[in-house]
């Protein structure tokens, strides 16, 4: 049976840390114990391999079966300062698909095996260079779609996250001691204020300082979401309303077909925009309409299924055509059936018949013109403006935030911990009920920055990464 890899244990692995493919270089990762005595066996000058210094670039060629691979750079990095705390290289070669499958069959016949979805940060984290929490960030740093998105994942990735965790922690753990101290030592041997004395908890007030902490790095999520995820706004509306020009508006380039005819767009299109660094998915979507026609029959169906998973609603009004019977039944039911979702009611085509009153359209309408780009700025930053109060999160946040769905779990699970010890403690309840949670809360902390962990959660958690990270 063929050996299967896992993650674990310091053998020489080798990954394409770039894509193969029409770059001019392609980047070659290599790490573990061995690596450098390993790629010495196939270096054009092994022995300057052999004796060079950490933090030291090298120019040879690839050589496998006594012909020349490719022509490379070796930037060499000696155990303890890399990135996986091993001794470690980075090999760069040409670019093309055939230059760096050639490097990498000449490591892998050196003795090199492939390195696993993440393995090399999973070693950063065993090795001490990194936590938990700057883990998952070298991730969200590669995912990150928006220079906002950019910089929380880089101040997450400089410690931010994990200083703000372990200080909470600390806090905590101060709590947890002087109880643990009073039920470990009778009252004879300790120096006990007069709550512990008689049995009951005294630092009700710093774990509500504690909470507080916790709701705000929970709260901080709503909107680190946004940032890796981008939010859903889907652009409905009747045929012909202009909804795909406005589409391609917002968008900056032509990605709808635009016509006279309406009908023409049948299935709804998904396109990131930025809007003052949020990303937003936009989506256009086909007319709504009764038909007749079996193919927009169906795009008109998938329209309201997009609709339903919406985070933000654009509805077109054709100012040309004015508010039609089918315009006001489409947004009494989308406010009925959305009614936690913000739904914006644009009055498009404002350039051929300006908007009425809102005595006369009856609601509150933005004017907007997609064919000569009137309103569109006005448009953005009320779209900008309702994603914020929608999230209840202002454009300059704290330094310290959540940046994945673990670390909000663990954080929601120490708030309820601390909250039902709370709970206990207004009820008068003995120590040994409230202890147990006090220490249930510091070992989800712990979880957050890898304090705490199991075999298990780590390999679920890194195989999620991409090879050669």
């Amino acid at each position: 049976m063929p050996e299967i890899n896992s993650y674990g244990g310091d053998s020489p692995i080798a990954a394409f840390a770039t894509t193969p493919g029409g770059s001019a270089l392609t980047l070659i990762r290599c790490s573990g114990k061995g690596a450098l005595n390993l790629a010495e066996k196939i270096f054009s000058d092994p022995e300057k391999l052999r004796q060079t210094a950490g933090n030291t670039v090298l120019h040879g060629w690839i050589i496998a079966s006594n012909e020349k691979v490719d022509e490379v750079l070796i930037s060499v990095f000696r155990s303890p300062k890399s990135y996986t705390g091993e001794d470690s290289l980075d090999i760069s070669c040409h670019g093309g698909i055939a230059a760096g499958k050639g490097v990498m069959a000449a490591l892998r016949a050196a003795g090199f095996r492939d390195a696993l979805p993440g393995e090399f940060t999973f070693r950063a984290f065993m090795n001490g260079k990194l936590d938990l929490t700057q883990s998952e960030a070298v991730m969200e740093l590669v995912s990150a779609r928006t220079d906002k998105g950019r910089s929380h994942a880089i101040g997450r990735l400089s410690g931010v996250l994990e200083h703000e965790i372990n200080a909470i922690k600390q806090q905590l753990v101060e709590v947890l001691s002087g109880v643990e101290i009073f039920l470990d030592y009778s009252e004879d041997e300790i120096s006990a204020n007069a709550d512990e004395a008689a049995g009951r908890f005294s630092g009700q007030h710093s774990v509500r300082e504690i909470l507080a902490r916790l709701r705000a790095l929970a709260q901080s999520w709503r909107w680190e979401r946004i940032y890796q995820e981008g939010i859903l706004a889907v652009i409905a509306g009747r045929p012909n309303a202009g909804k795909s020009s406005l589409f391609n508006l917002l968008l900056k380039e032509e990605r709808s077909i635009v016509t006279e005819i309406p009908g023409t767009t049948r299935d709804w299109i998904e396109a990131l925009i930025s809007l003052e660094g949020i990303p937003i998915r936009l989506a256009d979507t086909a007319g709504l309409r009764e038909s007749l026609d079996p193919v927009e029959k169906i795009g008109v169906e998938r329209s309201r299924d997009l609709l339903e998973a919406a985070e933000l609603i654009l509805y077109l009004i054709d100012g040309e055509a004015g508010i039609t019977a089918e315009d006001t039944a489409f947004i009494n039911e989308l406010k009925q059936t959305a009614r936690r979702k913000p739904l914006l009611t644009l009055w498009n085509k404002a350039d051929i018949n300006p908007l009425p009153s809102p005595a006369e359209t009856g609601g509150d309408y933005i004017s907007i013109s997609a064919k000569t780009g009137k309103g569109i700025a006005e448009l953005e930053a009320v779209i900008v403006q309702t994603i914020q109060e929608r999230f209840n999160a202002a454009d300059e946040r704290a330094a310290a935030s959540l940046g994945t769905v673990r670390q909000k779990n663990l954080v929601e699970a120490a708030a309820a911990a601390l909250e039902e010890a709370l709970a206990l403690a207004e009820q008068g309840q003995p120590l040994d009920l409230i202890a147990p949670l006090l220490r249930e809360a510091v070992n989800s902390l712990g979880e957050i920055t890898g304090e705490v962990s199991t075999a298990d959660i780590l390999e679920e958690m890194f195989s999620k990464f991409c090879v050669g990270k």
